[in-house]
């Protein structure tokens, strides 16, 4: 008898099943298999090409739930040694120690024929004539699904699951034709996303490139005119001299309920802000500490995450930050987009001029503001603006419509999944995306 299904809080369709990993594999031998042992696969088998290993960084849940890059490789012949472990498109891939509750699947356009799970991993192969692999991946990756494999972790340093707990959770078996309508608006949803992100990577690139042509190689409009060296009226100066404003956020007091957003290092990331993760306090902030829109923050507390930029295309009401991170305030006449493809030009620099001893690095207002920059004059910062500023705001409206697809997605998956919602009924996500922009 299969346990009860996490997510069903309504009564199945007549014609869905609940079952367990256990019954939905695929009858061939070595479909649900634990990674190599881990001296067998450890890194003084990886060689500069051959067989990808999948690690954690490949898995991420989401959108395309495997991350196609990044790989250390076994050779061809080492490979052998791994048939049992071996997965290839359509196979499905859980963590099994430490970020429990990763799962990704081997797309179907995958850059490699196969790939070998690593000793950190587990696999799962099912059974085509009971359940499509596409909507396998989404009943796995739900949040509620998500949730319900990270309580039946094992061990208290390092959680884990073995491949028991995997073989025993609970799986809902709608008919093969439901599975694959679900798995196809789920899927267009994703699809589109990924659309999205492509169209965002591009638009950014040329941002970035231009920035590139026009600040760092000279080669702007008129340029051709200009003699060798500094083109005047073209300054060397601290960057100081381009910010209105340098500093730190406030001690937040934290609270649970109402409040307004604190933006925190976590919401840095990628060269974006994600306000999702900012945490809301009850204080009032000083009215130069309220974030406006062209501000540059900087992360200056730590490692690993110091010295990461992103600037503010929306502000909610009353937003700050925590002292973690320094607000840069473009100065009057200096255009909001420059400033901002400039300080995140500027980023690997910072990464490397914190201050203090491990895990207590600082990277003070003093150092971001004494960073030697090129200024060139305000009405090439204002075109390259007028140019890219349109990029930026297609690239700002295509990341929020990107945030609602997920909203709308993750909220629509688990009704689908337990037939709460008839695929008949499910909002399309053209419309979604439509409602963002």
């Amino acid at each position: 008898m299969a346990p009860p299904h996490p997510a069903l809080e309504c009564r199945l369709p007549k014609d869905w099943a609940v079952s367990t990993v256990d019954e939905i594999k695929s009858p061939e031998k070595h479909s649900c298999v634990a990674g190599p042992f881990g001296s067998s696969i450890s890194s003084k088998y990886f060689t500069e090409s051959g067989v990808p290993v999948i690690r954690g960084g490949n898995l991420t849940g989401g959108t395309s739930g495997f991350v196609d890059d990044g790989f250390v490789f076994v050779s061809p012949e080492q490979a052998e040694q791994y048939k049992a472990q071996t997965v290839v498109p359509d196979d499905l891939v859980f963590t099994c120690w430490g970020t429990i509750g990763q799962v990704g699947i081997i797309p179907r356009t995958a850059k490699f024929p196969k790939y070998v799970i690593s000793n950190k991993q587990l696999k799962l192969r099912v059974d085509p004539t009971r359940m499509i692999p596409r909507f396998a991946y989404f009943h796995f990756s739900s949040p509620f699904m998500v949730k319900h494999i990270q309580n039946r972790a094992i061990g208290a340093a390092v959680p884990g699951i073995n491949l028991g707990i995997l073989k025993a959770l609970p799986v809902v078996v709608p008919p093969l034709e439901t599975q694959r309508r679900i798995a196809g608006i789920l899927s267009a949803y994703d699809d589109l996303i990924e659309v999205n992100q492509r169209r965002i990577a591009i638009l950014e690139e040329m941002a970035r490139r231009l920035f590139e042509e026009w600040f760092v190689h000279f080669r702007y409009p008129g340029s051709e005119d200009v003699d060798q060296g500094l083109p005047d009226p073209w300054e060397t100066g601290a960057l100081s001299t381009l910010c209105a404003y340098i500093n730190r956020g406030i001690a937040p007091a934290y609270v649970d309920e109402g409040g307004t957003p604190v933006i925190n290092q976590k919401c840095i990331r990628n060269k974006r802000l994600d306000l999702n993760l900012a945490r809301f306090q009850s204080k009032s902030p000083p009215a130069d500490k309220l974030i406006q829109c062209g501000d540059v923050l900087i992360n200056s507390t730590g490692v690993g995450t110091l010295g990461r930029v992103a600037q503010v295309f929306e502000v909610p009401e009353g937003a700050t930050v925590d002292t973690h991170v320094t607000i840069a305030r473009p100065a009057p006449g200096v255009d909001h987009t420059f400033f901002g493809a400039l300080l995140l030009s500027l980023e690997s620099d910072f990464e490397r001029m914190g201050e203090g001893s491990t895990g207590q690095t600082e990277l003070g207002r003093a150092r971001i503001g004494g960073q030697t920059v090129l200024v060139p004059p305000t009405d090439l910062m204002a075109r390259y603006g007028q140019i890219v500023t349109p990029m930026r705001s297609l690239s700002h409206t295509l990341q929020r419509a990107n945030a609602r697809l997920r909203a709308a997605r993750d909220l629509l998956l688990p009704k689908l999944i337990s037939g709460e919602i008839d695929v008949s009924a499910a909002p399309a996500p053209n419309d979604v995306a439509r409602d963002a922009a």
